[in-house]
Parts: structure tokens; C-alpha cells; sequence
């Protein structure tokens, strides 16, 4: 494959992301998996190669992704492997014409992530809303995680307004808020389709006992917003760790932080 500087600079922050998530210790063994839609990067060399697999049927169509092509890491892989050899990790991908299978196009025919029906669904609804959205990013942030172990904080927009309270950061890097999925099982289409409604009113969603799903139009993007929330999460169990609960930051300080950075 030709060398191709755009392409290069997106399997370079999927590195570099994946380092993060290795680092944070939200990506243990195989945990956690990227998708990024490459198709604006790709040039006439990759659509000229052969596919280096079978076709795969995806399950369920995804029409408005007709012919994109997509970077994603390689299932049962580790988030540090992917670090440090991206192109040994994950795979490119390209879908059909009716969006009803894919081919793996790079060098090596690397099967993507288990939970690549998940993101398709994601990617598909996104592009079919008209919105600029290339990446989606499946994580286990601890304290996050945590967090959804208590019922009291399942209840909808409970846990997204403590955390949006604990700094004034949060609220303004994550204006839409934490939606929050009860327990599914993963890699179901199920999931997938809850996943895709809150993704429709929250910045991040969080997969009760499971882990936290971003979007974004690059792939820092929904990186920053899921490690936002967890520094107030960590800030909320740090005061709790202290044997009070924390008082954060009032309704009225909330809806100041609102109005002067147009939330």
C-alpha cells in the first residue's frame, strides 16, 4: 500500500488514543474497541486493492454507509498492542454497495472488533441525520463504571447532572450530558439500538456495569468528553473517600455556566 499522509495521520491518532486507554487502565486485556470512518482520506491506491477476505455479512444493513471505508481495531486485541503497532491490531475495512456486508482491505485480513455490528449502527444512524461524525470509541472507565453500580443513579439524567456539578469544566465540555443504558448484553442489537437513541440526546452513553460509548467528529473528541466526566467522578468519590458527600455546584451556578458559554 502507497504511502498516504492523511491516512497515516488517522491511524496515528487511533494509536495514540488507544495509548491513553491503555494508560488510564480503561482498556484491560482486549477490552474496549475504535471505529473511525477513513472514507474522506481514502485515494485511488486503497480502492484499487483486493480484498483480502471473504464477505462478511454485518447482520443489519447499513445503507447510508454505502462504499465507506473504515479503520478499526482488530478483535481480541489489546489497546496497548494497538499503541504500539496500529497496523498489526486493526483493520480497514470497506463496505458494500447495499451495506449489507464488508471486505477487509489493508495488508493483513485482521478480523474487526466483535462489536463492529454496534458501531456500524452508530455510524449509519449518524450519517443518516446528516451529522459530521467519523468516530466511535467503546471504553471502561473505572470510576465511571463504578458509578453505575448504584441503582439511585440509574435513573435518568441522576448520574449526568452530580457529575455535570462537581467542576464547572464538565458542564461545559460535555453540554448534552451522560445518558445511561440499563444492563444489555454486549455485541446485541439490542444494545446497539438503545445505544444509538441516547447517542441522539447525550454526549457520551454509559453501558450500565459495562462502559462508556462517544462519538465525535475525530477521534479526541469523544476521548476528552468520556475523561471529563471521569475526573468528576473521581472528585465525587475523592470527597466521599472523606466521609462527606460533596455538595457541588447549585442549579443556579449550573445555569450561569449555561448562559455564558452558550450550552
Amino acid at each position: 500500500m502507497k504511502y498516504n499522509e492523511k491516512l497515516q495521520s488517522r491511524i496515528d491518532e487511533v494509536a495514540e488514543v488507544a495509548g491513553y486507554l491503555w494508560e488510564k487502565g480503561w482498556a484491560e486485556r482486549n477490552g474496549g474497541n475504535i471505529s473511525y470512518n477513513i472514507t474522506d482520506v481514502v485515494d485511488d491506491n486503497i480502492r484499487a486493492l483486493t480484498p483480502v477476505s471473504e464477505k462478511f455479512p454485518i447482520g443489519k444493513p447499513v445503507p447510508a454507509l454505502s462504499g465507506n471505508y473504515f479503520l478499526v481495531t482488530g478483535t481480541g486485541k489489546r489497546m496497548r498492542y494497538v499503541h504500539s503497532s496500529p497496523m498489526d491490531n486493526a483493520s480497514i475495512i470497506r463496505i458494500s454497495g447495499d451495506g449489507s456486508y464488508y471486505e477487509i482491505m489493508a495488508e493483513k485480513p485482521i478480523r474487526p472488533t466483535s462489536e463492529l455490528p454496534s458501531h456500524l449502527m452508530i455510524h449509519n444512524h449518524m450519517a443518516e441525520q446528516g451529522r459530521d461524525i467519523k468516530s466511535v470509541i467503546h471504553t471502561h472507565p473505572i470510576e465511571l463504571v463504578a458509578m453505575t453500580h448504584n441503582p439511585a443513579m440509574l435513573e435518568k439524567d441522576v448520574l449526568g447532572k452530580i457529575l455535570w456539578s462537581m467542576i464547572p469544566e464538565t458542564r461545559a465540555f460535555c453540554p448534552k450530558g451522560l445518558g445511561i443504558i440499563p444492563y444489555t448484553c454486549p455485541g446485541t442489537v439490542e444494545l446497539a439500538e438503545a445505544t444509538v437513541r441516547e447517542l441522539d440526546e447525550y454526549d457520551i452513553v454509559m453501558w450500565e456495569k459495562h462502559g462508556a460509548v462517544g462519538i465525535g467528529t475525530d477521534l479526541i473528541e469523544p476521548f476528552d468528553m468520556i475523561d471529563t466526566f471521569t475526573k468528576s467522578a473521581k472528585i465525587y468519590m475523592s470527597a466521599m473517600a472523606m466521609g462527606f458527600t460533596p455538595a457541588g455546584m447549585t442549579d443556579a451556578q449550573m445555569d450561569e455556566m449555561k448562559e455564558k458559554f452558550n450550552l
